[in-house]
């Protein structure tokens, strides 16, 4: 496989693709540029070595129609300012051919977003899976998506696919387009490149104990990853929303706090299973609950599986802050995925601040720390932490399917 280290891009046109889904406020400006600053060292090798750019990505879930406020010619200006170059626009990325011929050594292309166009995800848009017509529509769209892919790989000598978030998907821009080039004129880039390291750190070059921490609000999204964890790791934390299903599963009060009703008996299961491996599950003790889904709620600090009627759990309690970071400060390999509580709130974001400070320390103390997912990302961001951790990856759903085991689309159309 190809390397961007080692290729000479000299006198080519490489088109990349980059994940610049970066979050815009209601200006249009970004508020987190991590994953535009995580793309740089790619770009600016190709720069450097007298290659052109060809930038194209997603931004949000336009679901192929073209929608003003997910425009990618929002962040141009910032792109530009990133890169010291000032980048072109092509409003629309499947007619960008001129646009993309005209470039000249050292000139950058941004492309507008792929998912105004339908082919990009390659699903058939405006007709039910329940109506008889849509394998048919399903084939029609399989061979548009191919043509698609075939148009953005005709603007360039060289395909990079540097978009680790996206790698999950088989889109037209991150596995497709791959076809068009052949085995020496494609390969990851080198934010791709850190992300898979940083898996296989997770996953091959273990150091024990290893503590993996899931948030988040349903047990039901990240039951696959639970499941395979529960092969690897030492200590398994499971805290957020998914709490509350676990409390009732276990015959708990939660009061009005989220909970799967669906999801009881597969809650217990995972308590047995991890039991029956020998893996230590902590779960929470104490609850910092609000009357109100507000950062000025009333506040009550009870047990976790004591919450009264009209409170819900949003943050994990000061009991459960201390016996995280004993799980935590031992570890020498960490999974961070998904906050302790509504952290965006900062009356709710204090356990989220506890396990970010015992990570950190674990760090300092040797550990390996991988921090992953959006949440997690933006957590460690708020608390000024990101470069205290040993790696903050780009990518959520990517990443939990790669530690799960499941081949990434957008790597093995690069790999062959």
């Amino acid at each position: 496989m190809a390397n961007v280290k080692d290729f000479n891009f000299a006198g080519k046109k490489a088109i990349v693709r980059v994940d610049f889904n970066v979050p815009l406020n209601e200006q249009g400006q970004i508020t987190d540029d991590t994953r535009i600053r995580g793309a740089l060292p790619t770009l600016k090798k190709i720069l450097a070595d007298g290659g052109s750019l060809i930038l194209m990505s997603h931004m949000g879930k336009p679901k192929g129609k073209v929608k003003p406020e997910l425009s990618l010619g929002q962040i141009v200006d910032a792109v530009s300012a990133a890169l010291d170059v000032k980048v072109q626009f092509a409003p629309d990325c499947a007619k960008a051919a001129d646009a993309a011929a005209a470039l000249k050594p050292g000139e950058v292309l941004l492309l507008e977003n792929l998912r105004y166009y339908p082919e990009e995800e390659g699903k058939p848009v405006g007709i039910d899976k329940a109506d008889p017509a849509f394998e048919e529509a399903k084939k029609a769209m399989k061979e548009s998506q191919k043509e698609f892919a075939k148009t953005l790989a005709s603007y360039a000598d060289v395909y990079v696919n540097d978009a680790f978030g996206t790698a999950h998907r088989k889109h037209a821009s991150t596995a497709v387009v791959a076809e068009y080039f052949d085995a020496d004129n494609k390969m990851v880039g080198l934010l791709m490149e850190k992300e898979l390291t940083a898996v296989d750190n997770i996953l091959t070059n273990i150091n024990r104990p290893f503590t993996a921490i899931m948030g988040g609000s349903k047990v039901s999204t990240k039951i696959g990853i639970i499941e395979n964890l529960m092969e690897k790791v030492d200590n398994l934390i499971l805290c957020g929303g998914m709490t509350y299903t676990f409390m009732k599963a276990m015959g708990g009060k939660i009061g009005n706090s989220i909970c799967e009703d669906d999801k009881l008996q597969l809650a217990l299961d995972i308590m047995e299973k991890a039991k029956a491996k020998g893996v230590n599950l902590v779960l929470g003790e104490d609850s910092i609950c609000g009357d109100d889904f507000s950062n000025d709620a009333n506040t009550l600090e009870c047990p976790a599986n004591d919450i009264p009627d009209g409170w819900e759990g949003l943050d994990i309690g000061p009991k459960t802050q201390v016996k995280f970071a004993e799980a935590i400060k031992e570890a020498k390999t960490i999974l961070w995925n998904g906050p302790a509580g509504v952290f965006e709130f900062d009356t709710f974001a204090v356990g989220s601040k506890a396990v970010a400070d015992a990570v950190v320390e674990a760090t300092k103390n040797g550990a390996f720390s991988l921090v992953g997912g959006g949440d997690s990302v933006a957590c460690v961001n708020k608390f000024g932490y990101a470069d205290q951790v040993s790696y903050v990856s780009t990518g959520g759903g990517a990443l939990l399917e790669a530690i799960e085991g499941k081949v990434l689309p957008g790597v093995a159309a690069i790999k062959g």
